[in-house]
């Protein structure tokens, strides 16, 4: 049924969690740092065994560095492929429906791993923890004995606050919006948060009458029905979304306990390949903040003429860059997130602008230790897609962002980091079809790299990145919470 990866469970008396992810490489790294922070946890560490259940695509790579790297008391399950055949020429199916999609086929397997997980750990399996789009999968808890009672089930939201309380909300502002979220003349309003426009909602909800949306209504319903709600956040950064979940539950809805763990990020880069050591070491004979790193994540893609305005618009700001993760061409977004790498990334660039730049700046077509470069002195600012995770790493190293938010619910947090945190600048591209023009590309990283408006957002962005550090000192807010999880899932154990 399964391929496993480290070490088997251990047999001794062990606090056992098990772990649910989906088949994206961004959210099972977001989830397994969550597991090797549980574990780390000074007072407890000898105490806990996770077990976490993966389901995987035909076309999938999996980052065996980073699954290598776990420690023993982390143990893997990859079950084994869905089968795509039947939707391989619908292109219509948006990257969420077809996440949510391949959890749905993988149910069976995982109910199988989480039963022979059950009977195989001396009872000492306490709680479900399931990914937000793997929220099928929160059901089986239930069937899930401990002590003669239902397994205790909670959500891993790998996203921000803001984005779970627009979940939460989501009922609600169905019946109140009258049309579609991007066609709403007004703002739309987010308990505990700033109010954004209606095409900042993300993708999942911009046709109602698409089966994203259903799947998204029926994935928030779900929500309700867990024991708590692990949130990839800490309070600091979003203390009135937070806040708005204990105000709700008076007022309204009974929410579930939501938990503020984060920033949970990747703890290590790695450098186990070429472009990895090229990157930092070309970054190493940079000046001190004099770089603008580039990436859109682990599958965003850009149109050729983005591509073309985009290469442009570096090459006539006249700073430093690092581009990472060049793609094939292709107008949808999201075109290499379930999928590898495509073609030699440089043949899609304009011509001669590698020879133009090349004493200011460094292409590259794959993967780059991001935290190790977000974290390096010659970095001055990110230009990002921002995927939850790159924001995370962004503010836990301090580094000023541009926001290119692509798909999901990228536009929803490049809202809240330019419009709420106010540690980011964001490109207009509600013009000239939706590509940024060189010259507007230009402008925006001048705008951040220098003179005082890049000051400002700079001093706001170390402000920010303290007060990260100071929720994961031993008396943080996200330690104590982590600790307060911790606490509980052993006090069910035998």
């Amino acid at each position: 049924m399964e391929e496993e990866k480290s070490s088997s469970p251990r047999t001794t008396t062990t606090t056992h969690i098990a772990l649910v992810s989906i088949p994206a490489l961004s959210h099972q790294v977001s989830i397994l740092e969550f597991a090797k922070r549980l574990l780390n946890l000074h007072h407890n560490h000898h105490h806990f065994h996770v077990t976490c259940i993966i389901p995987t695509l035909p076309s999938q790579n999996n980052n065996t560095f980073f699954f290598d790297s776990l420690p023993p008391n982390i143990h893997c399950i990859f079950l084994p492929p869905v089968n795509f055949d039947d939707l391989r020429n619908d292109s219509s199916m948006s990257l969420e429906a077809q996440l949510s999609l391949a959890i749905s086929r993988s149910l069976p397997s995982i109910r199988e791993a989480l039963n022979t997980l059950n009977s195989t750990t001396n009872n000492n399996l306490v709680a479900l923890v399931v990914d937000a789009i793997a929220h099928e999968a929160l059901h089986f808890g239930k069937d899930l004995k401990n002590k003669n009672k239902p397994l205790s089930s909670y959500i891993y939201f790998a996203c921000s606050a803001m984005l779970l309380s627009l979940c939460l909300h989501s009922r609600k502002l169905d019946q109140i919006v009258p049309c579609e979220y991007r066609d709403y003349p007004n703002l739309i309003q987010i308990p505990g948060c700033i109010s954004v426009h209606g095409k900042d909602l993300p993708n999942s909800v911009q046709d109602r009458s698409s089966l994203a949306y259903k799947l998204y209504l029926r994935r928030c319903k779900d929500y309700f029905l867990a024991d708590g709600i692990l949130v990839n956040s800490f309070i600091e950064m979003e203390q009135g979304a937070f806040q708005s979940f204990l105000s709700q539950s008076q007022e309204e809805v009974i929410i579930p306990p939501v938990y503020a763990i984060g920033p949970i990020t990747q703890t290590s880069g790695g450098r186990n390949n070429n472009n990895g050591w090229e990157c930092l070491q070309w970054l190493d004979n940079q000046p001190p903040k004099s770089v603008l790193y580039v990436s859109f994540g682990s599958g965003g893609t850009l149109s050729q003429e983005q591509i073309n305005e985009l290469a442009l618009g570096l090459e006539l700001s006249g700073h430093r860059f690092l581009w990472a993760n060049v793609r094939e061409p292709n107008d949808k977004a999201c075109a290499s997130y379930l999928s590898g790498d495509g073609a030699e990334p440089l043949s899609f660039l304009p011509e001669g602008f590698t020879e133009r730049t090349k004493e200011k700046g460094l292409v590259l077509g794959s993967w780059v230790p991001q935290i190790e470069v977000l974290g390096h002195g010659s970095v001055g600012a990110f230009l990002s897609h921002c995927g939850w995770n790159s924001v995370l790493e962004s503010v836990v190293k301090g580094v000023p962002m541009i926001a290119w938010p692509l798909f999901a619910e990228q536009r929803t947090n490049a809202a809240m980091v330019t419009d709420s945190l106010r540690v980011a600048l964001r490109p207009n591209n509600d013009n000239n079809n939706g590509v940024v023009l060189k010259e507007e590309i230009a402008d925006i990283i001048k705008r951040l790299m220098e003179g005082s408006e890049g000051e400002e957002i700079r001093r706001r962005m170390e402000k920010l990145k303290d007060l990260a550090g100071c929720a994961f000192m031993e008396d943080g807010s996200s330690t104590k919470t982590l600790s307060k999880l911790a606490l509980i899932w052993k006090s069910m154990a035998p």
